[in-house]
């Protein structure tokens, strides 16, 4: 049997994928919504959640239609290297568009189900909120075998392409994905921390009242916020880091492997780990239930059981395989290395920002002597969690790269020259082990915004404090779960980038006669400058966006106050759909300029300095982009988690000096965890698809080879 013949396989794991997203889906359907008051609030925040994704979509559709035209245009004259790439850009940005809209619609239909079953228990709450999480986790893996497969499948039998040609081909077929997922991240990071910040600032600060208080104007655009930032713009990011991780490895595969004719082997292997991900991340999800009065340790043991007991399987399902196709064990443990380094990234996180540990409660302390210390142990916090992360992916890079059958002794360059291709693969199905068991890495992810939700439409809806405590319990290891889902991503995105910028490095090197990428290089040196720069103007952008949104949050919440009588005593309504439409159209605005940043830095550094210029950008670009964006998803995480573990009775509790200290860190931090962090992990990996997909354009019409 001929190995190209079994990529079929993509169809089998997408199937049961999405057969699985659909019974998880109908399963959380047949659990009542509630009261009416509860119906109610889940419709206000389904509306809203439904009306700025259609707004966003079709200000989406129109720059994907202008770069479409331009991507034609390119390939029509000869500087694209062929004339899928613009279809396979639209098919990207479709899909990763379809998984963040799957993902908020189950979540927007979960979030009253589960304050309703938190009734009867904590376990039964949880069991909602985690269902509808996994509805969000397969689609993404389901809908990303799906559409890798169905290209492989066009360009092998369809277009006549051999391995080299299809692996070259594909990995420049990411740029839609990374495309739509920061314009879905960065829209609905902005969206959901100006509601956030808005909300926080005049209501808790402010007004003196609680967290999701019916009279707070924004507190339905915060709650609608949670769905497009943190489900929707999470959905669409994720899909892309999953696609992302196997085409770059396609590329490398077929690059490292050609000569010894496994071109296809290694090409298959990224594909069958991800398939054998599918089938385990659906047995671990049967393994998460709770009992009633768990603590929040116990709660997040639930679900380390189900994420760890996936990786495990996956690990001793997937030995045989490498050896099967490749005829050695090597790609195996580099497979195990990046398994184990997304469960080490995952515990650090948790350790850095859940409440259980030293970290949080420290920050906690520090708000005994107000809101500066607390912001500063919270950047401290921040910068000191970076360390892990990286010694962690650092390690996991040498171990996969050794372990493929890299070689490190440059002395014998004809061993080097030989070996090094094969330890760059390593890394790359590295970056695909690490995501093999998204499916429920995702679940534990997206279960977070449906518990918060819960928790607000519980305080609105005047439920018993019994349940307000068990949605509260679930909140809290909410934010932890997403802060442990963001550093996922981002350790994933630096593995990830790190294999797109050798596929750029081998894509040039077929169209130039020599390339010098030593660091004295003076447009290699400009590179790397740019690249960091360009993580900190692109953080500045976003954070700036959520800043004039929430202004306009903060104006029109004191207006209502202020103008609206009745709305303090609990006789008349806020205007809570003002709030959101300011909400919609300050995240569309501001979206655009940073999302654009992210290729037209490339491209111009590219056409003004040349391809060794881009390489430097690609190198400085991961390195600062990976640690920023660790550093500001966790310095956030610790921030909310210690205003919980105040709101939990610690100093003081709820209104006291120390919570108002909190709630100011907490506010500093939501644009740290849900707009910029998040974000970066997405600006590092778009860099080099767009680079890979207009190097031709580089390599040919640099200024600096026009002008010998």
């Amino acid at each position: 049997m001929q190995i190209e013949s079994l990529f079929w396989i993509g169809f089998i794991g997408a199937v049961v994928a999405l057969v699985f997203a659909v019974v998880q889906r109908n399963k959380v359907m047949k659990f009542s919504e509630g009261n009416e008051t509860m119906q109610k609030i889940a419709s206000s925040i389904r509306q809203g959640a439904n009306a700025y994704l259609k707004r966003q979509y079709s200000t989406v559709v129109k720059i994907f239609a202008v770069v479409f035209v331009i991507l034609l245009a390119l390939a029509a004259t000869g500087k694209l290297d062929n004339w899928f790439i613009p279809f396979a850009f639209l098919t990207g940005g479709i899909y990763s568009a379809l998984s963040g809209f799957i993902g908020m619609k189950i979540a927007t239909n979960s979030n009253a189900r589960t304050a309703n079953a938190a009734h009867e228990s904590l376990n039964r709450g949880l069991n909602v909120a985690f269902s509808s999480g996994t509805v969000m986790g397969f689609t993404v893996v389901g809908l990303g075998l799906l559409d890798v497969t169905v290209w492989f499948h066009i360009l092998k039998y369809a277009a006549g392409y051999d391995a080299p040609q299809i692996a070259q081909t594909m990995v420049m077929f990411g740029m839609g994905a990374s495309f739509m997922a920061l314009f879905a991240r960065v829209g609905g990071g902005i969206f959901t921390k100006a509601a956030d910040v808005g909300a926080d600032l005049v209501g808790k600060v402010e007004a003196g009242i609680p967290e999701d208080d019916p009279r707070n104007p924004a507190t339905i655009a915060d709650n609608v916020g949670d769905n497009v930032g943190d489900v929707a713009g999470m959905g669409a990011d994720l899909y892309e880091s999953y696609v992302g991780s196997i085409l770059a490895t396609f590329a490398l595969g077929a690059s490292a492997f050609a000569a010894d004719g496994m071109a296809w082997n290694a090409m298959l292997l990224p594909l069958a780990v991800a398939v054998v991900g599918v089938l385990c991340s659906l047995l671990g999800s049967f393994l998460i239930r709770t009992e009633e009065h768990a603590d929040q340790l116990t709660l997040l043991k639930t679900l380390r059981k189900g994420t760890y007991s996936a990786a495990l399987l996956a690990a001793i399902i997937a030995a045989p395989i490498p050896y099967f196709l490749m005829g050695t064990w090597g790609p195996y443990f580099a497979i195990l290395a990046g398994l184990i380094a997304g469960c080490a990234i995952g515990y650090f996180t948790e350790v850095y920002t859940s409440d259980t540990y030293k970290p949080t409660q420290e920050l906690a302390d520090a708000t005994e002597t107000g809101s500066a210390t607390t912001i500063i142990g919270g950047l401290s916090l921040g910068m000191k969690s970076t360390a892990a992360p990286i010694v962690i992916i650092s390690i996991a890079i040498i171990v996969a790269f050794l372990a493929a059958g890299g070689s490190l002794n440059t002395a014998n360059q004809e061993l080097y020259a030989a070996s090094f291709a094969k330890g760059l693969y390593g890394i790359g199905i590295a970056a695909v082990g690490m995501l093999s068991t998204l499916g429920i890495t995702l679940a534990t992810d997206a279960y977070g915004p449906v518990a918060d939700n819960a928790g607000g439409i519980a305080e609105m809806s005047g439920l018993g404090e019994e349940v307000r405590n068990r949605t509260d319990a679930l909140d809290s290891l909410g934010n932890t779960t997403a802060a442990t889902g963001k550093g996922f991503a981002i350790g994933s995105a630096a593995l990830t980038a790190l294999a797109l910028l050798v596929s750029y490095v081998d894509v040039v090197k077929t169209k130039v006669a020599a390339i010098d990428l030593e660091l004295t290089n003076p447009a290699v040196l400009v590179g790397v400058f740019v690249g960091a720069m360009l993580t900190f103007v692109f953080a500045a952008l976003t954070m700036s966006g959520v800043q004039r949104a929430a202004q306009s949050i903060v104006v029109e919440v004191r207006r209502q106050f202020r103008e609206i009588a009745g709305i303090m005593e609990g006789t008349a309504d806020p205007d809570y759909a003002s709030c959101v439409d300011l909400c919609t159209r300050g995240a569309l605005h501001e979206m655009v300029a940073p999302s654009l940043l992210a290729i037209i830095v490339p491209v111009a550094t590219g056409l003004l300095l040349g391809p060794e210029a881009v390489i430097g950008l690609l190198a400085g670009v991961t390195v600062t982009g990976f640690a920023v964006a660790v550093f500001m998803s966790n310095a956030g995480g610790a921030w909310d988690n210690a205003k919980k573990y105040i709101e939990g009775g610690h100093h003081g509790g709820k209104g006291s000096d120390c919570h108002k200290a909190a709630v100011i860190g907490d506010t500093v931090g939501d644009p740290f965890k849900d707009t910029s962090g998040p974000s970066l992990n997405i600006l590092i990996k778009l860099c080099s698809t767009v680079s890979i997909v207009f190097s031709t354009l580089i390599v040919n019409w640099n200024l600096t080879s026009l002008l010998g």
